[in-house]
C-alpha cells in the first residue's frame, strides 16, 4: 500500500466554495445555470432524486396505465428508490459489455406498452447514447428522461445534455461540480410539460423550514470541509471505518433508505449557488484540461480501459472511470489505494439487483454485463487538488499490479 497522503483528496471534483459565496443575494441559481448551458428555463429542486421523483409523478398522471421505468442495471440506487416511491416499477436493463450504455437488445426486450419512461444515464460525466433510447421509446410510446445527475455542463452535438429526451435532470449534491449540498435542476424543452412539472413540484415538494435549516447547516459544513485538510474528517475517516467493518456500500455512500425527502430550496442556498455558479464554466474547463493531461498515461497502461465520450460529445470530468481486466486486479489496486487519501474509490458497489436493501424493489434477473462492470471498475477523483505526483503514484500502482 502507498503511504497515506497527508491530506485527503475527494473521489469527485466539486467546485470549492468561498467565504464570499455565503453572503446573501438574489435567488437566481436556476436562471443563471440555464443561461450558462443555453437551455430553456430550469426548475430548482431539493436534489437530483427529487427532480426525478417530480418528473415521474408528472408523467404518471399523463399515462396512468404505464408503470414500468427502465434504467441501466448499473446506476445509483437512488434511481430505483425514486421510481418505487413514485408508485412505479423499476426495470433494470443490462449494459453493453464493458460500457455504461444500456445494451440495445436488452433495452428492446425490457420495453413494451407498459413502459412509462426510459432513463439513459450520463454516467461519470460521460455522454450516453440517448438516440437509441429515443428510438425504443418512440416504438412503445414511452417518455425519455435523461439522468444527467453527474454531467452538469456536458454537451452533445453542441447543446447541453438533458434536452434530447422529454425531461432531463442534474444534481447539485456534495462533490458534484456546483453544489448547494443537496439540490437538483429539472429541464424540459416543451413549455406545457415544464408547466406540468412546476405544478407537480408545488404540490409534492413544498417549502419545509426544518429540512431547509438542516441543509443550510450541512452546506456550511461542506463549505468549511470540502478541501484537503477537512476532507479527512468529513470523508476519509468515515470511509476507512466503513471498510474496516467490511461495509463497502457505506464506504461509498450507497446506503439509502425511504422515504426520500421532497421540499423546496430556500433563498439563501439559492444565493450561495448563484455566487459560486459564476466560476462554474471555468471550473469545468479546468477539469477537462486536467483530464486531457492525465488521460494519455492512463490509456497507456496495459489492460486498463478509460471511459470516454462518443463522437460529437464533450462530457465533464468529475473523475476518471477505469475498467480493469478482472475483479482480482481491480481489488488488488484498491487494496493499495482506496485508503491512502489519493481519491481512488468505487462509484457504485453493485449492480442494482445485488443491493440487499433493494430486495423487493428491484427484480432479480440476469444482468451479467452490469455485474461485470461493477466488479472491474474503479474511479480516480479529478479534483482541483490532484497533482502530477498524485497521478504518478496512482499510475505506478496500476502499472505494477500483476495482470
Amino acid at each position: 500500500m502507498l503511504p497515506r497522503r497527508r491530506h485527503e483528496l475527494p473521489p469527485t471534483a466539486g467546485l470549492p466554495l468561498r467565504l464570499t459565496d455565503l453572503r446573501p443575494g438574489p435567488a437566481t441559481l436556476a436562471g443563471d445555470i440555464a443561461a450558462q448551458l443555453g437551455t430553456p428555463p430550469l426548475a430548482l429542486t431539493c436534489s437530483g432524486t427529487a427532480a426525478l421523483l417530480i418528473a415521474l409523478a408528472t408523467l404518471r398522471e399523463l399515462k396512468p396505465s404505464c408503470r414500468r421505468v427502465v434504467m441501466p442495471a448499473y446506476t445509483c440506487p437512488l434511481v430505483p428508490l425514486a421510481v418505487h416511491q413514485a408508485g412505479l416499477e423499476p426495470v433494470p436493463c443490462d449494459l453493453r459489455p464493458g460500457h455504461y450504455d444500456m445494451e440495445p437488445h436488452a433495452l428492446r426486450a425490457a420495453c413494451d406498452e407498459r413502459t412509462l419512461a426510459i432513463l439513459p444515464t450520463h454516467l461519470a460525466g460521460r455522454v450516453a447514447d440517448v438516440d437509441d433510447a429515443l428510438a425504443v421509446a418512440n416504438n412503445v410510446g414511452a417518455y425519455v428522461i435523461e439522468d444527467a445527475a453527474q454531467a452538469l455542463g456536458a454537451r452533445r452535438e453542441g447543446g447541453s445534455v438533458g434536452l434530447a429526451g422529454d425531461i432531463g435532470f442534474f444534481s447539485l449534491a456534495a462533490g458534484k461540480g456546483l453544489s448547494i449540498y443537496e439540490g437538483g435542476l429539472l429541464a424540459a424543452r416543451d413549455p406545457e410539460l415544464r408547466e406540468r412539472l412546476a405544478h407537480t413540484a408545488a404540490r409534492i415538494a413544498p417549502f419545509q423550514p426544518g429540512w431547509e435549516l438542516r441543509r443550510s447547516m450541512e452546506l456550511l459544513g461542506y463549505a468549511a470541509l470540502y478541501r484537503p485538510r477537512g476532507l479527512r474528517l468529513a470523508y476519509g475517516n468515515p470511509l476507512r471505518r466503513a471498510l474496516r467493518r467490511g461495509d463497502p456500500v457505506a464506504a461509498v455512500g450507497d446506503d439509502f433508505s425511504l422515504p426520500l425527502p421532497l421540499h423546496a430550496v430556500g433563498r439563501w442556498r439559492q444565493a450561495v449557488g448563484a455566487h459560486a455558479a459564476m466560476r462554474l464554466p471555468a471550473f469545468i474547463g479546468e477539469c477537462a484540461a486536467r483530464a486531457q493531461r492525465y488521460l494519455p498515461r492512463l490509456r497507456a497502461i496495459p489492460g486498463i480501459g478509460v471511459l470516454d465520450d462518443p463522437a460529437g460529445a464533450r462530457g465533464t470530468w468529475p473523475f476518471f472511470m477505469l475498467l480493469l481486466p478482472d475483479q482480482q486486479r481491480r481489488d488488488a489496486v484498491l487494496e493499495q489505494l482506496w485508503q491512502t487519501g489519493h481519491g481512488v474509490s468505487r462509484l457504485f458497489i453493485h449492480a442494482l439487483p445485488d443491493y440487499a436493501y433493494l430486495d423487493g424493489i428491484v427484480p432479480a434477473g440476469g444482468v451479467p454485463n452490469a455485474r461485470d462492470f461493477a466488479a472491474r471498475s474503479l474511479s480516480i477523483g479529478n479534483s482541483t487538488w490532484l497533482t502530477d505526483a498524485d497521478m504518478a503514484a496512482i499510475c505506478g500502482v496500476l502499472e505494477a499490479t500483476p495482470t
